[in-house]
């Protein structure tokens, strides 16, 4: 059997939805390169800063800033970013941006924007979480993340987004205890 370590797998540093003033949408860190709220909101304006003047809007685009590679692109007022080490493969990053995009895209059924967004915020976090643990990539088929998801979304009865605090840890409790038993 094969020896696998984590610095054998592609990984991400962050996965960042902004709007069109670079205000969070929704974050993930999956590393200590920024360890304080401070730094991680400098790191955010900056990059998108970087990356305003661009038209990534028809396909993805790569930079390198400050020692990491990020691929981002454009989607209406959404803005979506991926995060890397300098000597993590672009291809892999660009389909990491591309799933994040496109499942997002799929879940809100085609209505991306930040209104939207922020009204699906559940299926958004939830989308980060099926793209990455930890930083190791982990799916970037935008199909099967959004399946997951929406599978995961549902408890039957309620949809996740209209589900109280208290239903949707119930919920959550419920799918661990499911997947830790299989």
């Amino acid at each position: 059997m094969a020896d696998f370590s984590k610095e054998s797998c592609p990984s991400v540093k962050n996965i960042l939805l902004l709007d069109s003033e670079g205000k969070r949408v929704a974050v993930k860190y999956f590393s200590d390169d920024w360890p304080t709220n401070a730094s991680k909101l400098a790191y955010e304006k900056s990059v998108f800063t970087k990356t305003l003047k661009t038209n990534a809007r028809a396909e993805a685009e790569i930079t390198l800033f400050d020692g990491y590679i990020v691929v981002y692109k454009f989607v209406h007022d959404l803005h979506f970013f991926v995060t890397a080490g300098d000597d993590e493969n672009e291809l892999i990053l660009a389909s990491v941006l591309h799933g994040f995009s496109d499942s997002v895209g799929l879940l809100l059924r085609g209505d991306v924007e930040k209104r939207t967004a922020l009204e699906n915020l559940d299926l958004i976090l939830l989308c980060i979480d099926e793209i990455v643990d930890g930083g190791i990539i982990l799916e970037t088929d935008a199909n099967t993340i959004a399946g997951k998801v929406a599978t995961n979304a549902v408890d039957g009865s309620v949809p996740f987004s209209e589900q109280t605090i208290s239903q949707a840890l119930a919920t959550a409790r419920e799918h661990l205890a499911r997947s830790l038993l299989k």
